[in-house]
C-alpha cells in the first residue's frame, strides 16, 4: 500500500508512513459507526494522501473497530447469550443472523467485483454520499412499518435489513447509515435501530476481519508493514468505542438528518477538489 523508502530517506518515509496509518485508523474508527461511510472516507483519505489504495489495509483496519464494538457491546453480549443458551430463547439471535447472511455470501462471492469495480473511485463515493444523504434527510417522510423491536421482527423484516446492509458494500453508502435506515423503515427507534445496527456489525466485522487474515496478502502486508498496522487499528479502536457511544447518546435524541446535510456537503467539497485540486 505504501511506497518504498528512496535512497537515504526511509526515516520520513517511514514516519509518514506511520502519520498515514494513524490518519487513516482514526478515520475508520469515526467513521466506521456514524453513518457517513467508513469506506468512503478511506478511499478519499487514501487518495488524497497520495498513497495506493489497498483493499487490504481497508479489511485489516477493521480489526480495532470490530474490538471496539465487542468492548462496548460486551454486557450485551453476555446478555444475549444467557438468553440463547439459558433462556432457550432465539429471537434476537435468530434475526441477527438472518440480517448478516446477505452481506457475507454477496460480500464472498462478488469480492473480486466490489473491489476493482468500485472501490478505487472517489467518484462512485461522491455519489452514493449525495444520494443517501437526501434519503436520510427525507426518511421520516417514507411510509415505516408499524412500531416493534428487535426480537420481534419477522424474517421479512430482518431479511429486509440484510438487503439493505448489501448496498454498504458501495463506498460511500455506509453500513450503519444503510441498516440504520432499514431499521426505522422496519419500526425500530432511532436508537434501537443504531443498537441493532452495530450488533449487526459484530459478525459481519469479523468476517471481514478473517478475510484479510486468512489471504496471504493480508499476512505478508501486517509482516511488512506492522507498525502502520498496529497503529491504524490502536486508533480505529479508541475513536471507535467514542463513535459507538456518541451515536447510541445522539440517536437517543436526535434524527439522521444532519448526517445527511453532512454527506452532501463532503461530496460537494470532494468534488470540488477532484476537479480543480491537483494531486
Amino acid at each position: 500500500m505504501y511506497s518504498i523508502c528512496k535512497p537515504n530517506t526511509c526515516a520520513y518515509n517511514i514516519i509518514m508512513t506511520i502519520l498515514d496509518g494513524l490518519i487513516l485508523g482514526i478515520l475508520q474508527g469515526v467513521t466506521e459507526f456514524i453513518p457517513v461511510s467508513s469506506s468512503g472516507h478511506l478511499v478519499i483519505g487514501q487518495y488524497f494522501l497520495h498513497v495506493q489504495h489497498s483493499a487490504v489495509f481497508d479489511s485489516l483496519v477493521n480489526l480495532g473497530t470490530f474490538l471496539a464494538l465487542v468492548f462496548y457491546f460486551r454486557v450485551r453480549l453476555w446478555e444475549l447469550a444467557v438468553r440463547l443458551f439459558k433462556d432457550r430463547d432465539i429471537r434476537l439471535a435468530r434475526n441477527l443472523f438472518i440480517s448478516a447472511v446477505p452481506v457475507g455470501v454477496v460480500g464472498i462471492v462478488f469480492k473480486d467485483f466490489f473491489e476493482s469495480a468500485f472501490i478505487q473511485s472517489p467518484w462512485v463515493v461522491v455519489t452514493s454520499l449525495i444520494v443517501f444523504g437526501v434519503v436520510m434527510i427525507v426518511l421520516d417522510k417514507l411510509p415505516h412499518a408499524s412500531p416493534t423491536e428487535p426480537e420481534n421482527f419477522t424474517v421479512k423484516r430482518a431479511g429486509s435489513i440484510g438487503l439493505a446492509q448489501m448496498l454498504a458494500l458501495v463506498p460511500g453508502v455506509s453500513r450503519s447509515g444503510s441498516t440504520i435506515i432499514a431499521g426505522r423503515l422496519a419500526g425500530l427507534t432511532y436508537a434501537k435501530a443504531a443498537e441493532y445496527s452495530f450488533m449487526l456489525s459484530i459478525p459481519v466485522m469479523a468476517g471481514v476481519v478473517l478475510m484479510g487474515f486468512v489471504g496471504s496478502e493480508g499476512r505478508d502486508f501486517i509482516a511488512n508493514n506492522f507498525a502502520v498496522w498496529a497503529v491504524s487499528n490502536i486508533a480505529a479502536f479508541v475513536c471507535g468505542v467514542l463513535s459507538v457511544g456518541f451515536m447510541l447518546k445522539f440517536l437517543a435524541r436526535n434524527t439522521l438528518v444532519g448526517f445527511g446535510i453532512y454527506r452532501i456537503a463532503l461530496a460537494l467539497v470532494v468534488i470540488a477538489m477532484l476537479l480543480f485540486v491537483p494531486r
